[in-house]
């Protein structure tokens, strides 16, 4: 909790510097690498958090993978976080940054779980639901697979759910089997 409330600082600082020196898009870009490093290499997160490993080095480790292919002020703020020993809060930075990037520019989120991989005209579908109800000009759409789910897909705008899955037809239909409308209620 508390990192998360650390790195939400400097992700603040981080878009308020972007924004006022008409590079945010490079910068979110260069937050989007990182977070895609982070989850692909187990490593790498692993790296960052060790104790054992000296902040020199991995000051020296950043520097040689981001120096020439992040903007100077995405470089600026790794090297402050390793200075001041707080590279672990990397990852929580990246996730965190494009969050913000997303309530800043307007975009809404939404999550949609299918049995299979959505095509793209259910994927436009879709995002005209969600820019209808969550009122946002733009919807960025998060896809998961769930082969539990039978059939159909559930759609998570912000607090709310559409459940149009079979397993949650057939659920229902269990609990209004499992009653009986000649049993006495007590």
């Amino acid at each position: 909790m508390a990192d998360s409330r650390v790195a939400s600082r400097y992700v603040k600082s981080l878009l308020g510097l972007a924004v006022e020196q008409g590079v945010l898009e490079a910068v979110h870009a260069d937050m989007q690498l990182l977070d895609s490093v982070c989850h692909s290499n187990r490593d790498f997160v692993l790296m960052l958090n060790s104790p054992i490993v000296r902040h020199e080095k991995k000051k020296v480790i950043l520097a040689k993978l981001f120096s020439d292919k992040v903007h100077k002020l995405t470089m600026a703020i790794i090297e402050i976080l390793t200075s001041k020993n707080r590279e672990p809060l990397l990852p929580a930075i990246a996730t965190e940054f494009h969050n913000a990037y997303n309530v800043y520019k307007g975009i809404g989120k939404a999550t949609v779980t299918s049995t299979i991989p959505i095509d793209g005209q259910l994927r436009s579908e879709l995002e005209a639901i969600v820019k209808k109800l969550s009122n946002k000009p733009q919807v960025e759409l998060e896809e998961k697979v769930d082969k539990d789910l039978i059939g159909g897909f559930i759609l998570n705008v912000g607090d709310r759910q559409i459940d149009a899955s079979i397993k949650n037809k057939l659920k229902s239909l269990k609990i209004k089997f499992g009653e009986n409308p000649f049993q006495k209620q007590i």
